[in-house]
């Protein structure tokens, strides 16, 4: 059974380590807030100009004032900070932020990333994802395996605008978790009721299953 958005972001959790600086992307990555382990403290920077990010309120807990990148309503921790958005992006540039979560339309076996744009489709810039692709230490995409169509997002090449070129570590799928290597796409994990055949079919791009490769604990 492929796993859910918010099964996606549990997984993705497990990469943190404690003492991060941690970027979350608009989509799935922001859920990942929700699932930092116990024991476990990160700081979570918006590029909109915020450091020390919390989970999502509750409803009716909500404050319209307090928005993460994606204009969603977030929650703040003791000791946040706010400040403008020429800071925040000074941070990611110099290279403060330890890693960060990005949600994509495509990932090529090289590294490359496509998350910003459609030809044809209304846009209203790439916004903060140009410079967390070139700066941050670590990045990992979180994304569905598949398009509505079923076409394969894990490519042997973009056929998108590029955001990024060789800057991609980690992905993690509905499908499984995979690392990206001078060989493509090393499986090292896949979700609890996929098979191997099914994530081969799946893949257009260069696929490795690793020799060790097991189910996804959550």
């Amino acid at each position: 059974m492929a796993l859910s958005k918010e099964q996606i972001a549990q997984r993705i959790a497990q990469e943190l380590q404690d003492g991060f600086y941690v970027n979350l992307g608009i989509g799935i990555p922001t859920l990942v807030a929700n699932y930092i382990p116990k024991g476990i403290e990160v700081e979570l920077q918006s590029e909109n100009g915020l450091l020390g990010m919390g989970p999502f309120p509750y409803e009716g807990e909500e404050d319209a004032d307090l928005i993460n990148a994606g204009k969603q309503t977030i929650t703040t921790l003791p000791g946040s900070v706010f400040f403008d958005s020429a800071t925040s992006f000074g941070m990611i540039r110099a290279g403060k932020v330890d890693l960060t979560v990005l949600g994509a339309m495509e990932v090529a076996d090289n590294g490359d990333i496509a998350n910003w744009k459609i030809p044809g489709k209304m846009v209203k810039g790439m916004g903060g994802a140009m410079d967390l692709v070139a700066a941050a230490k670590n990045i990992i995409v979180a994304m569905q395996h598949t398009n509505r169509s079923g076409e394969s997002k894990l490519l042997s090449k973009c056929t998108l605008p590029l955001t990024g070129v060789n800057c991609i570590t980690k992905v993690v799928t509905d499908l499984g978790v995979f690392e990206i290597n001078e060989n493509g796409f090393l499986c090292t994990e896949y979700a609890p009721g996929v098979t191997v055949d099914e994530i081969k079919e799946k893949t257009a791009g260069r696929l490795v299953i690793a020799d060790d490769v097991k189910e996804i604990q959550l």
